[in-house]
């Protein structure tokens, strides 16, 4: 039995770009706010709800986003800007210097867990109980509930309790940051089963393995998965060239799964046909990783044109239909769903125009390779038309050709990832050296892999930050003495080696392409493999982060 209790700090989701808008009101009370955002229709709907306002007279416009992290969903300048604009009678401009972003807008929380789990000699969790407090700030809302939903989620587990809380402090009101919750509770409960690896002289890969969700598994936090990739991401870390050569002298290798449950919401998005044969979409999810190329490479996909004839824009909220925030993990899922329900509606309608040219039934005509084709038995001299030739005839066949779609997705599927990594450890110093890092994860299918990957580098560096140096430092008067990048330490280039990574891909059934999210699972294995990692090579288990020189020459010095 392995029974602990570990620390993690509060941090901040680190974003180059500081909290920007622009607003410029006019004198009907009308107006229009240029906004960095992960989500322009929420911040429209929380902007007038706080002003009192109808949501009619005001255009929200995502700008391109300099990084949001989860940090981007909360509204914090945009009433201010619109009230100064009407007194200005003139556009009003506010932007957060950094100080202000650290002071001022909400880091995730601090946690304290606590961890007992028992295991038989096979390495079988026989039970596990959790106990969680989380830093909300001084207004309640932390994110305790995905928090303790991910804790034993990438096992089968039959007996289990979890309680968690969300504490009130004098601290930032904390705000959503990559995965929130899940990085905190499974640093704990990860680094319990590495513990009881090392006493059970059991390899830490096997007894995961042992204890893996798979398809059917009741999730401790209610429905039984789907097909899910857990298992496959296991048995490719054990494969793996950088997990079967030696771990270096004088080195630790930390192990520890990643979940993230992924979500759905309301997504909408339109299709518009060129009259030269080339795609618009318009949907209205602010790009925060790529997802204007994974839309583009679905509707390419969808309507058998090559990839260059299509372009994709994100729409403003007068300009496209409603998208819920570009969070959760759910914009390529989701949105994406959107995208490829109206290409389809585009099919649908160019398979009537060719059959009203053609003179048949448009059940006679099918869709192949781009073009309208006569069905099996047609008996009719025609040739396929084009996407392009039916857009260039579109005026004879009753306007413009264009699709839509608004939906509230369904079944995101679950993603799972194994991460890896060898440190050393300067006993002497304190200093900390990764000397190699692999994530693996399940993306059900990789739409663009090379953003996939991005993604999972991405989270990999953020949560290497957070478990090695990353923390809000307070003094004895609750005043934060670090409010700047250079106290508070985000990993540079120098810091890291080259990440490698392996995508799984087990596809999710719900996804018409099997897509499942890929933008937070990332973040959450890090600290665990951080923790396990530096805890072997010091041969002494550190459970508070950071693990920064001095926190781990104090726990040496005992």
């Amino acid at each position: 039995m392995i029974e602990r209790e570990y620390k993690v700090p509060m941090a901040h989701q680190g974003y180059i770009e500081p909290h920007a808008c622009v607003a410029s009101m006019d004198e009907t009370g009308r107006g229009t706010v240029w906004l960095s955002t992960q989500g322009h229709f929420d911040a429209r709907a929380t902007t007038a709800s706080i002003l009192g306002r109808n949501i009619a007279d005001l255009k929200f416009v995502a700008s391109e986003i300099g990084g949001g992290f989860g940090g981007k969903t909360v509204v914090y300048l945009e009433p201010l800007a619109i009230l100064m604009s009407e007194m200005a009678n003139r556009p009003v401009k506010m932007q957060m210097s950094r100080e202000e972003v650290f002071r001022a807008t909400g880091p995730t929380s601090g946690t304290v867990t606590r961890i007992k789990v028992g295991l038989k000699n096979d390495g079988s969790i026989t039970a596990a109980q959790a106990w969680s407090a989380f830093e909300a700030g001084a207004f309640a809302g932390a994110p305790h509930m995905p928090g303790i939903m991910s804790i034993y989620a990438p096992y089968d587990l039959e007996n289990f309790v979890v309680d968690a809380f969300d504490v009130l402090v004098n601290k930032p009101k904390v705000a959503a940051y990559r995965a929130p919750g899940a990085p905190q509770t499974m640093h704990a409960f990860e680094c319990a089963l590495d513990e009881a690896a090392i006493a059970l002289d059991m390899d830490p890969l096997d007894l995961r393995l042992q204890n893996a969700a798979e398809e059917g598994t009741t999730a401790p936090y209610g429905p039984k998965f789907p097909p899910i990739g857990f298992k496959a991401c296991i048995e490719a870390a054990k494969n793996h060239p950088n997990y079967t050569k030696p771990v270096p002298e004088g080195a630790g290798r930390g192990v520890s799964a990643g979940f993230w449950f992924n979500v759905g919401m309301q997504s909408s998005a339109e299709v518009n046909i060129n009259e030269n044969g080339t795609v618009m979409v318009i949907e209205g999810s602010p790009d925060i990783g790529g997802s204007r190329a994974s839309m583009c490479l679905m509707a390419a996909e969808t309507l058998g044109v090559d990839y260059d004839k299509v372009r994709a824009q994100v729409g403003d909220t007068e300009s496209t239909g409603f998208c819920n925030v570009t969070g959760g993990s759910r914009t390529t899922f989701a949105t994406g769903m959107a995208v490829t329900q109206a290409c389809e509606d585009v099919i649908a309608d160019c398979k009537q125009r060719a059959a009203k040219l053609w003179g048949v039934d448009a059940d006679q005509v099918e869709w192949e390779d781009g073009s309208a084709v006569p069905g099996p038995g047609v008996n009719a001299d025609v040739k396929p038309m084009s996407l392009a030739e039916l857009a260039g005839s579109a005026a004879k066949t009753g306007g413009p050709i264009q699709g839509r779609a608004s939906l509230n997705a369904q079944g995101a599927g679950a993603s799972f990832a194994i991460n890896f990594a060898d440190i050393a450890v300067d006993k002497e110093t304190g200093k900390v050296d990764v000397l190699s890092y692999t994530a693996i994860q399940d993306a059900g299918t990789a739409i663009h892999p090379a953003y996939v990957e991005g993604q999972m580098q991405g989270g990999a560096a953020q949560g290497i930050g957070w478990a090695l140096n990353e923390e809000y430092i307070f003094n004895k008067d609750g005043v934060m003495e670090n409010p700047g990048f250079l106290d508070y330490r985000i990993p540079v280039a120098s810091d890291l080696p080259m990440i490698e990574t392996e995508i799984v891909e087990v596809p999710n059934p719900s996804h018409p392409y099997g897509v499942r999210g890929v933008g937070e699972t990332p973040i959450v294995a890090p600290l665990a493999v951080c923790g396990n990692a530096v805890s072997r090579a010091v041969g002494l288990r550190i459970t508070d982060l950071p693990l920064s020189p001095p926190s781990i020459l104090a726990a040496l010095d005992g």
